[in-house]
């Protein structure tokens, strides 16, 4: 005779089978490997850095740090108003403090568009919308970078006194060919593959009506455009920091500018977190503006450990942290 009244028995909660265990852990210690791996073979850097900034202004590079912290809450920002939908400021926070480890990890900011399409797709976005705004945030930077420049040069033309940084005229002219010979190949072959037209083409039309909708709401176009374009800022601020905290003989306006300039010119190129090319260039512009070539590289060594290195294990702590709890 069965009893009621009674109340029905749960169901034994299903365990991951022990493959999916194994892969979750393995991601989640992944980053801690690979920082470790890059920590051997970058070494030197890291050691005469934080030599350095062992014996600078305290004082300034605590300023440096607060400009640091500021970043990552701009970078947050960007994110969020490349989406509609509301995500959770604490998470996203948290999400792009870890999106920072993985981006000096892998080259062209793959680790970071992982991270963050990882995050975004455990808050529900659809795949189409998500990856629309990674385009979007990718395209938006650049832009604002460019704005931010621009706007150097039309209130400070004095500064610009460095010829042999400015491109040759075959220089553009190649720059300019190969941008179109880019888009021309991607062209035909979207014309030419069929598989790929029709997910383009939806793609496309997502990411224009996604774009549409942002641009009607100042909750989301305000904090995109605003944190794209104070990123460079606070950037140029934590090197002009760290150049104060060592003695280095340029104003702010010269750091940033030469931060705007040194990205512009070999920012595309792919490597992890920009570091190598970036950094070549940055020291070579501050030494145009008549900062010592051996001083630029401190400065541009402590930018790297101050921004790089000293986050980068708290990034990768927070990043199995979060794998761990599902969040990613």
């Amino acid at each position: 005779m069965p009893l009621t009244g009674l109340p029905h028995a749960l169901p034994a909660p299903v365990r991951p089978p022990a493959a999916a265990r194994a892969l979750r852990l393995t991601l989640s210690l992944l980053p801690l490997l690979l920082i470790a791996a890059w920590a051997v073979v970058d070494r030197h850097a890291v050691r005469d850095g934080t030599a350095r900034l062992a014996a600078a202004d305290p004082g300034w590079l605590l300023v440096a740090s607060l400009f640091t912290c500021l970043g990552w809450v701009a970078a947050a920002c960007v994110r969020q108003g490349a989406v509609p939908e509301r995500l959770p400021p604490g998470l996203l926070l948290a999400s792009q403090f870890a999106a920072g480890a993985a981006n000096h990890v892998l080259p062209a900011s793959l680790g970071a568009h992982a991270v963050t399409l990882r995050f975004l797709r455990k808050r529900g976005v659809p795949l189409a919308r998500a990856t629309a705004s990674l385009t979007l945030y990718s395209l938006v930077r650049p832009i604002a970078k460019t704005f931010v420049l621009l706007v150097f040069v039309l209130v400070a033309p004095d500064l610009l006194r460095f010829g042999d940084l400015v491109p040759d005229s075959w220089a553009l002219l190649l720059t300019a060919g190969g941008t179109l010979a880019g888009l021309a190949a991607a062209g035909v072959v979207v014309a030419v593959v069929r598989p790929l037209r029709r997910p383009v083409l939806r793609f496309l039309h997502t990411a224009l009506t996604d774009a549409r909708l942002l641009h009607s709401r100042p909750s989301r176009y305000l904090p995109l455009w605003g944190g794209a374009a104070a990123t460079p800022l606070l950037q140029g601020s934590v090197i002009a920091c760290v150049g104060f905290a060592l003695g280095l003989p340029l104003s702010w306006a010269q750091v940033v500018l030469a931060l705007l300039v040194a990205s512009t010119a070999v920012g595309a190129v792919p490597a992890p977190g920009g570091i190598g090319p970036v950094d070549a260039a940055l020291v070579f512009t501050m030494a145009a503006f008549g900062a010592p070539v051996p001083l630029a590289t401190a400065t541009v060594i402590g930018y790297r450990v101050l921004t790089v290195w000293i986050p980068l294990l708290p990034g990768a702590l927070v990043l199995s942290a979060l794998v761990q709890r599902k969040v990613l």
